[in-house]
């Protein structure tokens, strides 16, 4: 999984003489949504530090292969790697790739600049989520599910930040516990969630530390 980079994979970035179509500035699931954000500086999710618990989570581990999709500037990555785990940092805003590989520059071959929904990637032993979710519409989520179930090896884990909350227009878009448990209970188990103190302001004091334990059986068990 090493890379040398930040590199560009399927559905990365804008090509040559791309036109930008109004559409996509309003739509997050659109890469040109984030690209415009990252270029003028207009972050409010950014700046949060990886949090006690999931330090002590991931300093209890063995080494790991970890995927941070939708990593924007890629903050939790250094921890991560100075705990010994494999990491891999996914965006397909070119900005923020091109942030991340500024701040990290001893870590620029671990950014992946491409779409996660699209591109091709090997199975992880954990997924690493941090405002990745809630950045993305309503009509999306079944298909993160999918997604991180079918790129977390049985036994795995889908770990991170996640934004609970009531909140329909974003993003970024809240999700209540029991619909967050209705979308992934049937890859995962809750193994654990931890209220989380004041982080950024974008996120009003409402994110919790979960663990989801990745079910032991293939994606194609449940959807087949």
């Amino acid at each position: 999984m090493r890379l040398r980079g930040p590199v560009a994979g399927a559905g990365g970035g804008m090509a040559a003489g791309e036109v930008i179509r109004k559409d996509d500035m309003a739509d997050s699931s659109k890469a040109d949504f984030w690209e415009q954000r990252y270029r003028e500086g207009v972050m409010p999710w950014e700046g949060g530090q990886l949090p006690p618990p999931a330090r002590e989570f991931f300093s209890a581990q063995p080494s790991w292969r970890v995927l941070m999709p939708g990593c924007g500037s890629a903050a939790d990555m250094p921890p991560l790697l100075g705990m010994g785990h494999e990491v891999l940092a996914v965006d397909f805003s070119e900005a923020a790739v091109e942030l991340a590989a500024r701040q990290w520059p001893e870590a620029a071959g671990r950014l992946l600049l491409a779409d996660f929904f699209l591109q091709e990637l090997p199975v992880f032993d954990c997924v690493f989520e941090r405002a990745f979710l809630c950045a993305l519409p309503v009509r999306m989520r079944k298909q993160y599910a999918d997604r991180v179930a079918a790129l977390i090896r049985p036994g795995g884990a889908l770990a991170g930040v996640f934004f609970i909350a009531d909140a329909e227009r974003g993003p970024p878009f809240g999700i209540d516990a029991e619909s967050l448990a209705d979308l992934l209970s049937p890859w995962f188990r809750l193994e654990a969630d931890e209220a989380l103190g004041p982080s950024v302001a974008v996120f009003r004091d409402s994110e919790r530390w979960m663990v989801w334990r990745r079910r032991g059986f293939d994606v194609d068990q449940v959807s087949g």
